[in-house]
């Protein structure tokens, strides 16, 4: 797939929405900057209706004139669609619940109701000039005929694009290239897909990217209500190393962009968190770590200069002797071929005891002091230097068994 994908990113608003999380004025700004600067082409950037506050933080958005479309969401009612109007943005998501589940526990319609609605609101919205997109929320759980013609009837209003939202994020890789290549055939404007991450399934977004959605919304670290949403930092580098698709975000600014909204939203980032978390380009097991020194696409399917990262090798319990040689290389020693298998064996069982990696300067001291304890014993059997003889057979004139 070598086609555009274009990322509408709502850590701004969606990701606001996680329990806990309010940026304030000075720190969506920041954000908003950082996210256009990264190549963010879509920015949701709030919810006028929320009040002053919120209009003015994003009327100061607005007066910065970031090269990307801020974009406002909005329930479909008027008093949400003046309050957007108010703010200064360009575009809007109109959002209506699409299933009958939530047309009726939300807000007592049925399916026609639900249209008329929809083409009066996407009509008023399209005559003030501003570009409209349709969120049809919770569209995984509604009915197929109705999904087609709440499209036919947003398009002929007027939008410009559908949302379509997986919002109690239920659906699977199968099911949602099957709802998204059904709905593809039959639209005449552009679909975006929402996902939520419920199930740990918002890669659901590649299937509908897959199936003809030429948008997605992400938001960085995948932020959001509940469990969150698709991230925007794992979305994008699979986008480009899997598909070859083109999404204008700038990869190696992600780790940075993480950073600033993990600490906005005063969260943790995971060290296995895919693309920007502290171990995800880390290796310590010896036959990895003699693999990428060979070749690092051995144990490595995502080039961590893409993302501007770089590999780590860390010393631990499952090292190996070339990785420990390695390191004391690198910290002005050479390991005595007659001591390699008992400085390994050592290295393991401290890593074993305090159930963490070994420092650089950790192995260097463990390393002098066995050289030490060498020379005062003048031992011809260097296995008494291991504690763990059973794991530690060592053979004179450096052969290592």
């Amino acid at each position: 797939m070598n086609r555009d994908v274009l990322l509408n990113d709502t850590t701004l608003r969606d990701g606001e929405q996680a329990p806990g999380v309010a940026f304030t004025t000075a720190e969506k700004l920041e954000l908003a900057e950082a996210l256009a600067a990264a190549g963010v082409p879509e920015i949701e950037i709030g919810t006028p209706i929320m009040g002053a506050d919120e209009i003015e933080t994003i009327r100061a958005a607005v007066a910065r004139r970031l090269p990307a479309r801020l974009l406002a969401w909005c329930r479909m009612k008027a008093r949400d669609l003046d309050a957007a109007i108010e703010s200064g943005v360009g575009a809007v998501n109109l959002s209506l619940p699409a299933s009958d589940i939530q047309l009726a526990a939300k807000l007592g319609l049925d399916r026609a109701e639900a249209l008329q609605v929809i083409e009066d609101m996407v009509g008023r919205g399209a005559a003030q000039g501003l570009f409209v997109a349709v969120g049809c929320e919770d569209a995984s759980r509604a009915d197929g005929d109705h999904l087609a013609r709440v499209i036919e009837t947003a398009a002929r209003a007027g939008a410009s694009r559908i949302r379509l939202a997986d919002t109690v994020g239920v659906l699977d890789p199968f099911s949602t290239f099957e709802l998204v290549a059904q709905l593809t055939a039959k639209s005449e404007i552009d679909l975006e897909f929402h996902a939520h991450n419920d199930l740990g399934l918002a890669a659901n977004t590649l299937a509908a990217i897959r199936a003809g959605a030429r948008h997605a919304s992400v938001t960085v670290l995948g932020l959001g209500e509940r469990a969150g949403n698709a991230a925007l930092e794992e979305v994008a580098a699979a986008l480009a190393v899997i598909d070859g698709a083109e999404t204008g975000i700038e990869l190696s600014a992600l780790p940075d962009l993480a950073v600033r909204v993990a600490c906005a939203a005063r969260r943790q980032i995971s060290a296995i968190k895919p693309v920007v978390g502290a171990d995800v380009f880390t290796h310590e097991s010896g036959t990895h770590v003699a693999g990428i020194l060979k070749d690092s696409r051995s144990y490595q399917g995502l080039d961590p200069a893409l993302v501007g990262r770089c590999p780590r090798i860390v010393i631990g319990k499952h090292s190996g002797a070339t990785s420990i040689t390695r390191m004391l290389n690198e910290n002005g020693r050479d390991l005595d071929p007659d001591l390699a298998a008992v400085v390994v064996a050592r290295v393991r069982r401290k890593a074993a005891e305090t159930k963490s990696t070994i420092t650089a300067a950790q192995l260097v001291e463990l390393y002098d002091g066995m050289c030490s304890e060498a020379r005062r014993a003048d031992l011809t059997d260097l296995g008494q230097l291991c504690d763990a003889p059973s794991n530690c057979t060592v053979v004179r004139a450096g052969r290592h068994q």
